[in-house]
């Protein structure tokens, strides 16, 4: 049954919508739009390891590159919120298009390790070189014009423009990796040499992947700017790295679905789970150990078992 959902695309999207619908007026409206944000943020890490076998250990970067490029447009020159995203991705897509022919060069541990170092690098320019643009510890608090029924100052807006924003996401990815460009990536992550004789140019292809992937993480930096109406050093931070990739294992890695799930999953715990448990983090720790070594498939991965 679950298997044949992903399958659809439009049935995808309808589930996808129907669940934080349903989860957002059973909860808080605020709350999952948070969520779906972070759901949107794991698909584009998820497009990089899922689809392409490269782990990321400095993702935080794109995602803080879209944030502070939406927020220093709307604070420094105009706060309209539409240009401020588009600020936001094309920030986050530019610093991926400049940094990724250095970091597509690399593979497995020092393509990781080289992204985290970028990560820190950015999180510390942020911080200090770049403080009189960023506010720097502070961060800057904003606001954006509203136009009608148009106001992203109001909680139930923000909430369906993040809904829609999360379903054209999901329903892209979706379509790039059913294609033939989708079937290379699995190509080349199953085996790259092979990829690379057949006379394809593995290079290019994991190039576009990378700047892709960078730019859909920007957009979701973006968004929790509008969301959150400020940015702070704690959207670039290099430790928060562990969500998104915790969230990808804990949902399966691979599927843009499994993606959802599993930023839906992590969200719920880290937010619900701290009301019940002072140590909460220990939880996660032992969940992680859990999909390691018996459900490497992650959560929607045994669900979709046929």
């Amino acid at each position: 049954m679950f298997g044949t959902i992903e399958k659809n695309p439009i049935l995808t999207l309808i589930c996808v919508a129907s669940a934080f619908l349903i989860y957002g007026y059973a909860t808080s409206l605020p709350k999952i739009t948070d969520f779906m944000i972070f759901c949107i943020f794991v698909v584009a890490f998820d497009l990089l390891y899922g689809h392409l076998g490269q782990l990321s250990f400095g993702h935080m970067l794109y995602l803080g590159s879209g944030a502070y490029g939406c927020g220093m447009f709307a604070y420094h020159i105009y706060p309209d919120p539409f240009l401020s995203i588009l600020a936001g991705v094309v920030a986050g897509a530019i610093v991926a298009a400049l940094l990724g022919p250095l970091v597509v060069k690399t593979s497995q541990a020092a393509f990781a390790l080289l992204n985290l170092a970028l990560n820190e690098v950015g999180a510390y320019l942020v911080l200090s070189p770049w403080h009189k643009w960023t506010g720097g510890e502070d961060g800057l608090s904003l606001f954006f014009n509203k136009y009608g029924f148009i106001n992203f100052g109001e909680s139930t807006f923000r909430f369906y423009f993040c809904l829609g924003s999360l379903l054209l996401v999901v329903y892209l990815v979706l379509l790039m990796v059913r294609s033939p460009y989708g079937s290379l990536l699995k190509a080349i992550k199953e085996n790259e040499v092979r990829v690379r004789f057949l006379g394809y140019n593995t290079y290019l292809y994991k190039y576009i992947t990378f700047v892709i992937s960078g730019t859909i993480a920007a957009f979701a930096g973006a968004l929790t700017s509008v969301n959150l109406a400020y940015t702070n050093t704690s959207l670039i931070a290099p430790t928060r790295n562990v969500e998104v990739i915790f969230a990808a294992l804990m949902g399966g890695a691979g599927s843009a679905i499994g993606a959802v799930v599993g930023g839906t999953a992590f969200m719920t715990i880290s937010n619900y789970l701290a009301m019940f448990l002072i140590r909460w983090e220990m939880f996660l720790g032992f969940a992680l150990l859990v999909f390691v070594f018996w459900f490497r498939k992650g959560i929607w991965g045994y669900l979709s078992m046929p």
